[in-house]
């Protein structure tokens, strides 16, 4: 049995203290209820009128407000530095799927950071920003997908795969962030990927029910 402290027999979403689009909170809650806070998550939380059933992190960014607002059993200090808050609350997390927002966009170092955590995890999570839902490739993605829908493929590494349903398919192709990449492709149905190696798949953000779909099997 895991030993995690947080854990939710549907699921649990995770906010982070970056913009956080209108109704995705909501929308992250209606799949996975319980709401944890990395670190400053908890204002931003807050400020939408979610109380956070936990918070985690190093703490250096919740207000003293917010944390007053808590219940002290519920505030797990990680002090290390050599992790994300993001990645300190996914390690404590027991869920079959976690939601996040509020880690993509405005500062790109902290939407870079909060990317590398993300495809370490697995496709087990999903992270909503304003125009796009992400997850890691699994080996193996079938998408029902409508004609023209943008699908984009981003590398984290050297990768390979396969794919149907694609107009320009990815066979044969080394993919890799310093060399070629897969964003901006398109749908001509339902598609498949097979995929070897750390690879984001961003589509549009009003497919997250495909992509819940997919994730869960």
């Amino acid at each position: 049995m895991s030993a995690a402290p947080v854990r939710h027999p549907r699921g649990v979403t995770v906010i982070g203290g970056g913009a956080v689009a209108p109704g995705d909170l909501a929308a992250a809650r209606a799949v996975a209820p319980l709401l944890v806070a990395a670190d400053g998550g908890a204002d931003r939380a807050i400020a939408l009128g979610h109380a956070p059933d936990w918070l985690i992190g190093d703490l250096d960014s919740v207000s003293p407000a917010a944390r007053m607002a808590l219940d002290p059993g519920r505030i797990l200090h990680v002090a290390e530095q050599d992790s994300t808050d993001f990645a300190k609350c996914l390690q404590r997390i027991d869920a079959p799927l976690v939601m996040a927002v509020g880690f993509a966009g405005l500062r790109l170092d902290h939407s870079l950071a909060a990317l590398t955590v993300l495809v370490q995890a697995g496709p087990g999570v999903v992270m909503l920003a304003s125009d796009d839902v992400i997850i890691a490739c699994p080996p193996r993605l079938s998408l029902d997908l409508a004609p023209g829908t943008r699908v984009s493929l981003f590398p984290m590494g050297p990768a390979r795969g396969t794919s149907t349903g694609l107009e320009w398919p990815i066979d044969g192709i080394a993919l890799a962030p310093d060399g070629r990449v897969g964003t901006s492709n398109r749908a001509l149905g339902p598609v498949t990927l097979e995929i070897a190696g750390p690879v984001l798949l961003m589509l549009p953000r009003d497919r997250l029910e495909v992509v819940l779909g997919a994730v869960r099997g």
